[in-house]
């Protein structure tokens, strides 16, 4: 019972998290699940949970969405969704902490020192976007930051960008999910109460976290999730090295 509070706790801090920025829920909360649950357990909950709000999000700002992105995109998506999933059943647990963590430390102090590139991308870009946000997804729960770099990059509408990745997440994020089901990632009686149980901390995060986004500057809160990130993340090289 404990261990599965710490679960709701820490989904509802993401969700909280993405409800405020739009995206960022997995980077939160699979390092914190990581901690103490196999990455077998923690990223198809996350996954799921997260298709459910991009469902959610994506049906209430369809009329924004950028469909075109959204087709280049997907196909090198599943690509490496494909390859990911099958790292995920394969690979030992000691190297992946090892790269989530890294991964999450890069995003954290691009983060914290606003590293952001300008100008617009060519959409050649979405070859290796689609690629790494794909494989990112299915190994690590995490395929948001190579998705959102490309997106920012190419949509100027802060509102576009937001419906654009929560379709293209949903859509990803279904494909992802029939791999996990076909690998028997979601047979797990715990993961399926912990998924009926995390809907009520995710709802609430999105509801609490979208509040607060009015009264925040995306500056600030970008740096807060930054520093999150990088303790994170250092917290999987702890564990990977114990």
């Amino acid at each position: 019972m404990a261990d599965m509070v710490l679960v709701l706790c820490i989904l509802m801090s993401a969700f909280f998290i993405r409800g405020i920025t739009g995206f960022g829920s997995a980077l939160i909360s699979v390092p914190l699940l990581a901690l103490s649950q196999p990455l077998q357990f923690a990223v198809p909950l996350v996954l799921a949970l997260d298709f459910t709000a991009s469902l959610v999000l994506g049906g209430l700002n369809q009329k924004q969405a950028n469909w075109g992105e959204i087709k280049i995109l997907l196909p090198f998506g599943m690509i490496g969704a494909c390859v990911g999933a099958y790292a995920l059943v394969t690979l030992p647990t000691t190297p992946v902490l090892l790269t989530l963590g890294a991964f999450t430390m890069f995003f954290g102090f691009r983060n914290i020192f606003g590293l952001q590139p300008v100008g617009q991308l060519s959409r050649t870009w979405a070859i290796p976007a689609g690629l790494a946000g794909g494989g990112a997804g299915a190994l690590f729960g995490t395929g948001s930051p190579p998705y959102i770099m490309y997106l920012t990059r190419r949509l100027l509408d802060k509102g576009a960008v937001r419906a654009t990745f929560s379709w293209l997440i949903a859509i990803d994020g279904g494909f992802r999910l029939g791999l996990f089901l076909f690998a028997g990632l979601l047979l797990d009686p715990k993961l399926q109460v912990a998924y009926l149980l995390g809907l009520v901390p995710m709802a609430l995060g999105l509801y609490t976290g979208n509040k607060v986004h009015l009264d925040m500057t995306s500056e600030g809160m970008l740096k807060v999730v930054g520093a999150l990130l990088v303790l994170n993340g250092a917290m999987l090289f702890l564990k990977a090295a114990i």
